[in-house]
């Protein structure tokens, strides 16, 4: 395997279906309960920012972006970071979370919020190292899989 920590991250909207299916590709493999159909990750690209992280050419993670839905106190923001397996604690994940929360500040977002699979023990560490504080366990109707919603502090 090539060594990509020498490369330099590169992050890109998604824009086309390459681009679109490789989106799915992290999306589902990082959270499989909540699997997307491409119809389903075209119609969240028109809702919301994504966007494709590559070390050189190598796909290495995505993001997705939610912008606040009203204003004031209530403009909260959804950032999602996620990184493939093979590829993390090497710092890709720090930068995608910096560039998301970036941008969901230029959204107008007064708060941020994250959703992680209780699963993901990687994902859930990542998120508390980062001051977001649990807000809520859930399971969806008819499902199993545990569900954990965040806030980040201050």
């Amino acid at each position: 395997m090539t060594d990509l920590r020498s490369d330099v991250l590169r992050v890109e909207p998604v824009e086309g279906e390459a681009m679109l299916e490789q989106w799915r590709y992290v999306h589902n493999l990082i959270v499989p309960p909540a699997a997307l159909t491409l119809d389903e990750v075209r119609a969240r690209a028109e809702r919301y920012r994504l966007e494709n992280a590559y070390a050189g050419d190598v796909l290495v993670g995505c993001t997705t972006v939610r912008p606040p839905a009203a204003g004031g106190e209530e403009a909260v923001a959804t950032v999602i970071a996620r990184v493939l397996p093979p590829y993390r604690r090497r710092g890709y994940g720090a930068a995608l979370y910096d560039r998301a929360l970036a941008l969901a500040r230029e959204f107008g977002a007064e708060a941020v919020e994250t959703c992680v699979l209780a699963a993901n023990e990687d994902g859930l560490r990542f998120a508390l190292a980062r001051g977001f504080a649990e807000t809520e366990r859930y399971t969806l109707d008819g499902e199993s899989d545990v569900w954990v919603d965040l806030r980040l502090a201050g």
